[in-house]
């Protein structure tokens, strides 16, 4: 018995001896498994924090640009979409809406350019100058003189003789006062004596018919009567006398009008 337990011992203990040397093998193979997968697990760390993206970040960047898109695309439709009939209002059949005019477009000028011409100073306009009318006239402008102030046939002609066809307008020599009109006797047939106020009156005789009364207030050329052959005329003229300080005072007339701007051929 006792044989066969020493037996049994001597065959156990190489087997435990070969399991204590395969023990410490494995001890050895497992510490190295263990630090080679700590290497591993080191280096993966390390690759995938720097070398990997971040699946959070990229996560999170294309939730934003999703959400952003989705805004827009929102935003787009409901102002695209037509308004309900209530929430339009009508348009006051008053109120009118002024379009705004379109601005005229500029073409660029092929004109060359010209330079502007110096202001001049308008010189003020000449004053017109009215003559003034003159105060005395001829009686008959454009008559024929027949007969001058002088001594004719043994007495004394004491006017100038006027000649045109019967009938030509007789006018007043000068502004005054009618004070005599009709038949003055003495051979003068129609008369008028005008006083002309300043010591001269003078004397229109043989006229056909008159056109002025005693006391009728007259202007220089106005017509006082027209040509005839009444009294002691041998044909149709004017006979014109100038009677100066008084009635019947004649002086020759032709110095006087010439004095006066009338030139008579006597």
């Amino acid at each position: 018995m006792q044989e066969d337990s020493n037996n049994r011992n001597t065959r156990i203990a190489p087997v435990r001896h070969r399991l204590r040397r395969r023990g410490g093998r494995g001890l050895l193979v497992g510490a190295v498994a263990l630090v080679a997968v700590g290497v591993t697990g080191v280096s993966a760390a390390t690759l995938s924090r720097h070398d990997a993206p971040e699946p959070a970040a990229v996560s999170l960047d294309a939730q934003a640009r999703a959400e952003a898109a989705a805004r827009a695309d929102r935003s787009t439709r409901e102002s695209a979409a037509p308004a309900s009939p209530s929430a339009t209002t009508a348009p006051s059949p008053t109120a009118t809406t002024a379009s705004p005019s379109p601005r005229p477009t500029r073409t660029a000028s092929t004109k060359p350019r010209t330079e502007p011409k110096p202001r001049t100073t308008a010189r003020p306009a000449a004053k017109r100058t009215v003559k003034p009318k003159p105060s005395w006239v001829a009686p008959m402008r454009g008559a024929e003189i027949t007969s001058c102030y002088g001594q004719r046939w043994g007495t004394l002609h004491a006017g100038i003789d006027f000649a045109m066809p019967a009938g030509t307008p007789i006018h007043a020599a000068a502004a005054g006062t009618v004070v005599k009109a009709g038949d003055a006797g003495d051979g003068y047939g129609n008369s008028v004596f005008i006083d002309h106020g300043n010591g001269y009156l003078t004397h229109y005789a043989h006229q056909s018919s008159l056109e002025v009364s005693v006391g009728d207030k007259v202007a220089a050329g106005e017509v006082i009567g027209y040509e005839g052959a009444t009294g002691d005329a041998t044909g149709p003229h004017l006979h014109f006398e100038v009677h100066q300080g008084q009635m019947w005072n004649q002086i020759d007339p032709a110095p006087f009008l010439r004095a006066r701007g009338i030139d008579v051929a006597c």
